[in-house]
């Protein structure tokens, strides 16, 4: 069934948007890793690119754009992640290794021989 609006290449955008906006969050995930994009201009870009498309998103009337924009909106979201997911990840190794340590420190303290 053919929705109403749609286009070829609409229908196999709206098929394929959430593997293509992961790809370009990955890629860009990797080069914001290796340093080659510069994380505060690129996470600024991806905070406009998300505020441009939550005020836009109901104004766009071609279906290939909307898919288009919608891959950009999403690999954007995807990348802002990233910085909070490290975020997360680091709070909580530095719990992981404070439990650690106070039952390292409990171990050879209650240990009197």
């Amino acid at each position: 069934m053919l929705e109403h609006g749609s286009s070829r290449s609409g229908r196999w955008l709206r098929e394929h948007r959430l593997r293509v906006a992961l790809w370009i969050a990955v890629v860009e995930g990797i080069l914001l890793v290796l340093h080659a994009i510069p994380r505060l201009p690129a996470l600024l870009i991806a905070a406009l690119v998300i505020v441009a498309y939550l005020g836009l998103r109901g104004r766009i009337r071609p279906d290939s754009v909307r898919q288009v924009a919608w891959m950009l909106f999403a690999s954007q979201v995807f990348v802002a992640l990233i910085p909070v997911l490290l975020f997360v990840v680091g709070a909580l190794a530095l719990v992981a290794l404070t439990i650690l340590a106070l039952v390292a420190l409990f171990v050879v303290f209650s240990d009197r021989g």
